[in-house]
């Protein structure tokens, strides 16, 4: 299915939000009238949709690293470092 301008304005924020002053989840409601939470759906449903990845290459093979990281950071154990009994 053929990406809608919503999904393609998306795509363009992710490309650029840092650049402005406001906090991002107040440009996503400002600019999309969405909750941060729907927003992150719709954009975590963009990375796999290979229209999007067409679209805007480098911006969703960013999101879809810092996607992998953060769910690797979640289900890998953490290594805690033994003091030696002190």
């Amino acid at each position: 299915m053929a990406l809608t301008q919503r999904d393609r304005d998306i795509l363009d924020f992710e490309r650029s939000w840092w650049t402005a002053t406001s906090p991002k989840d107040v440009q996503i409601r400002e600019r999309f009238e969405l909750s941060a939470t729907r927003y992150y759906q719709l954009l975590s449903e963009l990375l796999e949709d290979g229209e999007a990845m067409s679209y805007d290459p480098l911006v969703v093979r960013r999101l879809q690293r810092q996607r992998d990281r953060r769910r690797r950071a979640r289900l890998e154990p953490r290594v805690v470092e033994d003091d030696g009994g002190r």
